[in-house]
């Protein structure tokens, strides 16, 4: 792959890097800055700690954990990603070491496998 291309791709994985450390940080925020205020903002319920706003609280703390775990590994996909430009493996397979088309990168700047070797993998995993 020549080096504008490279380029390209490159800095489109700086962009997703981006991106994923502030869905990260944006997850960090909402857990700690997370309250569930009982004043006039029309609770149901004057009682602190009510039950509701605990499973409702609890919910949102799960998901917020899941978001920012999906960050987390979209976060070293990239990283990895940007590693093989490094180390000029961009672009490969790493299974067959065959070129990944560009128009897959394009769509998934992350591939490590060309389209049908990851439904391969794929199938696997739900076998």
């Amino acid at each position: 792959m020549d080096k504008n291309k490279l380029d390209y791709f490159r800095n489109q994985l700086l962009a997703m890097k981006e991106e994923a450390e502030e869905q990260i940080k944006g997850n960090d925020s909402y857990n700690s800055a997370k309250e569930f205020p009982n004043d006039s903002t029309g609770e149901l319920s004057t009682i602190v700690n009510h039950p509701g706003d605990l499973g409702t609280e609890m919910h949102d703390r799960e998901t917020a954990e899941t978001l920012k775990e999906a960050a987390r590994e979209r976060l070293r996909d990239i990283e990895d990603a940007l590693d093989r430009i490094e180390e000029g493996t961009y672009g490969v397979s790493e299974k067959s070491g065959e070129p990944i088309p560009e128009e897959r990168l394009k769509a998934e700047p992350t591939a490590r496998l060309l389209v049908e070797e990851q439904a391969e993998v794929e199938e696997t995993r739900r076998a």
